[in-house]
Order: structure tokens, then C-alpha cells, then sequence
């Protein structure tokens, strides 16, 4: 964030952490000239205000006058040059009001204007939220970004209650996407949690470049607002979507499935490989549609050369199931 106007810092109400409400004072700038600028948009308020009411009276005394010469044109007691007289000296000064009302309008502006340049000395919170940095100091001259040029911000305002994750995905699964779908959330920071969303937005457009593969960019909100503690901006973390879900099935970890849809099960102390039929998967599970029923026991250890069909196996230590 930062001022609307240029100006010498005079308060920095907060600091780096500072947590604040909407509406707390953030910084004000000297606004000695914007307040003599109000003041003298008042007084010529005031000004315009007895100008317009003076035109008022004039066009009243000149339509009154107009009125009595139009009397006593009928009884032929003035000539046709007064007549004339009074009528233009009565459009005239009706006019006059007219411009009298426009010139207190444009005072009025002034007015507003003035005061709408005094107020962006004052600073203030849009919304409830934590400081992160402030990056000036009372006595310092601070101006606006001008267009084209980046100048960075004086005050930087995070509100930790609106977290949402930013990622990217890749454009092969796009027609897949919409909007409103469940996700879920998982960080390096809090391992051994998982935490459930809904995707918000997805990017109308393919980004492309050099370093990585052509990609959409996607947002979700978090179902909690505060899922948990320590929880803030900035933590990098991994998206999935959730095409589809089914409850009471089949599954065994996504790794422990070889090349073929097959996996190697214990089965009378030996390694037996067996065809399997899959359904719905994703990076942690695969679902089992038929070849393998609850209880038997498949082998997730396929890093060693010796695991293969055929080897003798003894089961030792704890299981995934």
C-alpha cells in the first residue's frame, strides 16, 4: 500500500507485526497546504454562495420590472424602447442567476475535491490483517508509483485469514477442470496432513515458458479459514483435484503397482505376481477393481534387484494396509 498523493511522512502509527483493524491509522503525511486548500475552497464557497444570492434578487427586481413595463404597455403609457429595455434587462439577469448557480456548483467541487486530497494524508487499513513491512520512516518524502515506473510500497498488509493456494496444472487435464471442485491440500510444513478446499479459479489462458511445461494456473480456498496454526502466506504446498471419489474400496499404495497393472503378493513364503484391474487412482492410492482381495499381502519394497516372481519371502515388521 501506499499514499495517493506525495508527501512528508509525519506518523507511522505501526510496524513491522503490528496487527490492526479496518480503518486503524497506518501513516499520515503533512497536510499543512491541503488544509489551508480546503479553507480556501470554503471561502469561495462562501463568495459564490452571496454572488448567487445576490443574481437571485437582481433577476427578481428585473422579472417585477418587466412585469409593471408589460402593464402599462397595454395602456400605452411607455414607449416600445423601454419595453425593450426592461424585457432584455430581465433575460439578462436571469441569466446572470443561472451562471451564479453554476459557478457555486463548481465551488461546491472545489470543495470536495480539496477535501478528497486532504483525506489521502491520512492512511488507513482497508481490512483486518498483520503489517509485514514498512519501508519508511517519519521526516522521509514518499510519492506514488508514477505510470511505467515501479516505486515499491511503503506498507505491506496481509489479512492470514484469506489464504488460498496459487499452482499450476498442467494444460492435458484442463478439460477435466471446473470450478466448484473438492481439493485436497498438502504442505512440507505440516506433514502427515492433508487439508480439504474447493477450487475458485481457473486461468483462461496457457502460460508458457522455457522452464517448465505449458500450464494453467489454478486457485482454491481453503474449506476452513484457519485450518491450522502457524498456517501463513508464503509456504509452498501441493494441490490435487478431486475428479472423483469413491468410499469403501479396494486400494493399495500407488507405488507398490508395476508396469502392466501388476504387483507381486506374498503367497506361501514366495513372491507370486499377479494382474490386476484398476480404477480411480492418484499419487498416494490406487483402487483395485478385481485380482487381489482384502488381507492379501502386496509387496511395496520393489527397490531391490532381488524382489521379483519367485523370491522367497519372509513378512517381518509392520504392513500398510
Amino acid at each position: 500500500m501506499s499514499p495517493g498523493i506525495a508527501g512528508l511522512v509525519t506518523e507511522t502509527a505501526v510496524q513491522k507485526g503490528s496487527h490492526v483493524r479496518r480503518g486503524d491509522v497506518l501513516l499520515r503525511l503533512d497536510d499543512r497546504e491541503h488544509q489551508a486548500q480546503v479553507q480556501l475552497a470554503l471561502r469561495t464557497l462562501d463568495a459564490a454562495k452571496a454572488s448567487a444570492e445576490q443574481a437571485r434578487l437582481e433577476a427578481d427586481l428585473a422579472r417585477q420590472s418587466w412585469a409593471r413595463t408589460q402593464t402599462l404597455a397595454r395602456d400605452g403609457v411607455v414607449a416600445p424602447t423601454a419595453i425593450d429595455q426592461d424585457r432584455t434587462h430581465a433575460l439578462t439577469a436571469e441569466a446572470a442567476g443561472l451562471a451564479a448557480q453554476a459557478q457555486m456548483r463548481e465551488a461546491e467541487a472545489s470543495l470536495e475535491a480539496a477535501r478528497a486530497t486532504l483525506a489521502k494524508t491520512v492512511m488507513t487499513a482497508p481490512f483486518e490483517g498483520v503489517v509485514l513491512d514498512i519501508t519508511t520512516e517519519v521526516g522521509e518524502w514518499i510519492s506514488p508509483s508514477p505510470p511505467g515506473v515501479f516505486i515499491p510500497p511503503v506498507v505491506d498488509l496481509i489479512d492470514p485469514q484469506a489464504l488460498y493456494i496459487s499452482a499450476p496444472i498442467d494444460e492435458a487435464d484442463v478439460a477435466r477442470l471446473r470450478v466448484g471442485l473438492p481439493v485436497r491440500v498438502t504442505l512440507d510444513a505440516f506433514r502427515g496432513q492433508s487439508f480439504a478446499g474447493t477450487l475458485t479459479y481457473i486461468s483462461s489462458f496457457v502460460e508458457a515458458r522455457q522452464e517448465q511445461n505449458r500450464t494453467l494456473r489454478v486457485e482454491a480456498e481453503f474449506k476452513d479459514s484457519r485450518p491450522a496454526a502457524n498456517l501463513v502466506a508464503g509456504l509452498s504446498a501441493d494441490l490435487e483435484v478431486i475428479l472423483e471419489a469413491r468410499d469403501n474400496v479396494l486400494r493399495i499404495p500407488t507405488y507398490a503397482l508395476l508396469e502392466g497393472s501388476r504387483v507381486l503378493v506374498a503367497q506361501d513364503g514366495r513372491l507370486v505376481e499377479k494382474k490386476v484391474s484398476t480404477g480411480l487412482h492418484n499419487w498416494s492410492y490406487t483402487e483395485i477393481t478385481s485380482g487381489l482381495s482384502a488381507g492379501q499381502l502386496v509387496v511395496v519394497s520393489l527397490d531391490r534387484p532381488e524382489v521379483k516372481a519367485g523370491a522367497r519371502v519372509a513378512v517381518a515388521g509392520e504392513v500398510e494396509k
